[in-house]
């Protein structure tokens, strides 16, 4: 059975895509603690991080790199946090959020509710600046 990110990447649920190649798929959380806070995941689905094969994961820090500067150019920030937790959904993933401060990075905090045209925006933002 295919996790829900894998119906995302493949088109089976929509999303706000930020990024897209062969291997690797970002978009955004639509439950983010910040605006423009961004999934990284590999196409290929695989439970735990740690589990990934080699290769992949080395390609999946190098994609998220290259998504983490098209944010940080599309929105007002200080930098990119990274968090890795896995425990929401069975598939390796990454999260990439915006920051002014670490109190940026606080799961526990009160989730953004943002309308369609403004994550839509977002989205086309970090696209429109993000490089193959």
């Amino acid at each position: 059975m295919s996790s829900i990110f894998s119906k995302i990447a493949q088109g089976e649920i929509p999303c706000y895509k930020v990024a897209e190649d062969d291997r690797y798929f970002a978009f955004l959380d639509i439950n983010p603690i910040a605006k423009g806070h961004t999934l990284v995941i590999p196409k290929k689905e695989v439970d735990y991080l740690f589990d990934v094969d080699a290769q992949t994961l080395s390609g999946l820090w190098l994609f998220a790199q290259k998504v983490a500067k098209a944010q940080q150019a599309a929105l007002p920030c200080k930098r990119i946090g990274v968090a890795v937790l896995g425990l929401e959904v069975p598939h390796a993933h990454i999260h990439l959020i915006p920051l002014n401060s670490e109190a940026d990075v606080d799961f526990k905090k009160p989730k953004l509710e943002l309308e369609k045209e403004e994550f839509a925006a977002i989205a086309e933002s970090i696209r429109a600046r993000h490089t193959a």
